[in-house]
């Protein structure tokens, strides 16, 4: 999430009413349901509304638009506690699919844009999502093809672009694209453009994964579909940076989140563990179970030490978020010729490497405790239906998102100077 930060002190008092109220939620709305909706691949849009209604989808925005200005400090406790409790990658990142898709709309769009889009999003009545990717590329972002040719009053928009999230059912697509002269190339040729989900041309294909099965991931297709020029976001050729200012905060989040599908690993396991016996004893009292819930434990705890401090950090302002209100049109990029090439305009460098080796981490933190969940479950953990088998199929596309491991550690290497 990237749309606001808020950098006034929380208590610990509000982190603690806020994980209460998201633990309570991902138990009873989300965790009873989701082998059933896996199994339909979406669970129902009323969860966008009930979300909304307990201000969880407004987290990090302006009041103006329904939302609820936030640091970071206090966005952890969502991404964490939904996912510990919810155990469903799926449902976090199609519910929370606006948070990618928005920034860019809150950042950039003209104010009349903004009041349109933002607050029935923000309501739980639409939804939001961002296109980027396309069949041909991914990490290299400064080759997109999809192209937008301005023609009076409207762009006309043709190409197609892949793995998008909520790009099934998303009421907003917010896509990136080439304008400008014919057969330009680079970064910057790359604009930023809100597409209306019901534009004629557009169409949508569902993707088929190893997992996040009930989030709805399509393959979109544009056929001169026709966009009004007001919503372009920011100026034309502007859209590389537009792009690259989200993927800190998504990054940031990928780890949150990633340190939550741990703790529910170990949570599931730890409970196993307890009640199992083999041999005349509890599995737990095993000296080789013990210790891998304590090597569990161990990474567990170096990640969620590691969150807190980025967190920190983000909130003293080095993340080169504004705060409150809308963000810098230049934040922190997440990249610049490509994701290897990024650099860091309106974050400290630093911060940004920080962010990187943190996602990085946290998601080989997630992998390892899911791995030894469904080792210590034995032939339960190889069953649909435990947390630990779902949340072992969802490591790797938590590793490839925001940018891949490979990616990360190349920006690191050059943030630090390496």
């Amino acid at each position: 999430m990237t749309a606001t930060s808020d950098a006034t002190p929380v208590s610990d008092e509000d982190r603690t009413a806020l994980t209460d109220t998201v633990t309570r939620f991902a138990r009873t709305e989300i965790a009873p349901h989701v082998d059933a909706w896996d199994a339909a691949g979406e669970f129902p849009r009323s969860l966008y509304r009930r979300a909304a209604d307990l201000g969880l989808l407004g987290l990090g925005y302006p009041e103006q638009y329904g939302g609820t200005p936030a640091s970071y400090a206090l966005r952890l406790p969502l991404w964490r506690a939904l996912s510990r409790h919810g155990a469903s990658g799926g449902v976090l990142a199609s519910l929370l699919s606006h948070n990618i898709g928005l920034p860019p709309v809150l950042a950039h769009g003209s104010d009349a844009v903004r009041a349109e889009v933002i607050p029935p999003v923000l309501a739980g009545e639409q939804i939001a999502a961002l296109a980027i990717t396309e069949p041909g590329g991914g990490s290299d972002v400064a080759q997109l093809k999809t192209t937008a040719r301005r023609e009076g009053d409207d762009y006309i928009v043709n190409g197609e672009k892949v793995f998008i999230t909520s790009g099934m059912r998303a009421d907003w697509i917010t896509v990136a694209v080439r304008t400008g002269e014919a057969g330009s190339k680079g970064s910057g040729g790359i604009s930023m453009l809100l597409v209306p989900g019901h534009s004629a041309g557009l169409s949508r294909s569902k993707l088929d994964k190893m997992g996040w099965l009930c989030s709805d991931t399509a393959h979109l297709r544009f056929d001169n579909v026709r966009v009004p020029a007001r919503y372009l976001l920011g100026e034309e050729g502007a859209g590389f940076r537009i792009i690259m200012a989200n993927f800190n905060g998504e990054r940031f989040g990928l780890a949150a989140s990633a340190l939550g599908f741990a703790e529910a690993c170990y949570d599931e396991a730890l409970a196993w563990a307890r009640q199992r016996k083999t041999f005349g004893a509890a599995l737990v009292e095993h000296q080789v179970i013990r210790h891998k819930l304590v090597d569990m434990q161990m990474r567990i705890q170096s990640t969620a030490a590691w969150c807190e401090s980025v967190a920190a950090q983000a909130d003293a302002g080095r993340a080169g978020d504004a705060a409150p209100g809308r963000p810098k049109p230049h934040q922190p990029p997440w990249g610049a010729a490509t994701h290897a090439q990024q650099g860091s305009v309106g974050a400290d460098s630093a911060w940004v490497a920080q962010v990187c080796l943190l996602k990085n981490h946290a998601t080989q933190t997630m992998q390892f405790c899911a791995d030894q969940a469904v080792q210590i479950l034995g032939g339960m953990g190889f069953m649909r239906g435990t947390v630990s088998e779902r949340i072992y199929r969802e490591v790797k596309v938590m590793m490839i998102g925001g940018g891949a491991e490979e990616i990360m550690k190349d920006l690191a290497a050059r943030q630090l100077g390496i």
